[in-house]
């Protein structure tokens, strides 16, 4: 009896191990980072994520200066891994070609970790195709504060999650004097000929 008794805790601890093996198993990590036009760079001051009750955390990112569409974007610059995946998204960031600056808190929307996990397909630099998980998340951040949410693992497959509106906020643009001459003395023609293109993202 003993002796039965020991084998069946035996497998019981087995299947407990085995259980708890499939919920610990490691998932592909997720990555987060930000966009903009090329034109219209931005400068991104703070970007912090949180998964409330659990972890609060921020990322450097600096300067951006691309890609949103064409041959190169959209691409996530900066930014890191999601561990744990956030429900909020905190943006505050420098639009050079407005000389403003915004703030966006973005709630995640839910379910989107399960959707980015979803195999998508995905083409390899040999030709070749397969599947893969969507796993960046991309922030692009446009003129007049509009930021544009997709998930994606590389420009082919990109779907665009969501749109919100930034609230313009106060700051001293001549903290960032010396980047805006560099910034003016390369795209400076190019935003005298075609201005802001507010309703083009």
């Amino acid at each position: 009896m003993c002796r039965l008794l020991s084998i069946a805790l035996m497998l019981a601890l087995a299947f407990a191990i085995a259980g708890c093996s499939t919920w610990t198993k490691d998932e592909p990590p997720l990555y987060v980072g930000v966009s903009a036009p090329e034109q219209y760079q931005v400068r991104v001051v703070h970007m912090q994520l949180e998964k409330p009750g659990e972890r609060s955390w921020w990322f450097p990112v600096g300067t951006v200066s691309c890609c949103w569409i064409g041959e190169f974007g959209p691409r996530r610059v900066g930014g890191g891994k999601m561990n744990p995946f956030p429900s909020l998204i905190a943006l505050h960031w420098f639009s050079f070609a407005e000389q403003k600056f915004y703030f966006s808190l973005i709630r995640v929307p839910e379910g989107l970790q399960n959707k980015m996990r979803q195999p998508a397909k995905h083409s390899y630099a040999d030709g070749t195709t397969g599947m893969k998980p969507r796993s960046s998340l991309v922030l692009g951040l446009a003129p007049g504060g509009q930021v544009v949410m997709w998930m994606m693992s590389q420009r082919s497959n990109a779907v665009e999650v969501m749109r919100v509106s930034a609230t313009e906020v106060e700051g001293d643009p001549d903290d960032f004097a010396s980047a805006t001459a560099a910034y003016l003395e390369e795209h400076g023609e190019y935003l005298q000929q075609h201005g802001l293109q507010l309703n083009t993202w």
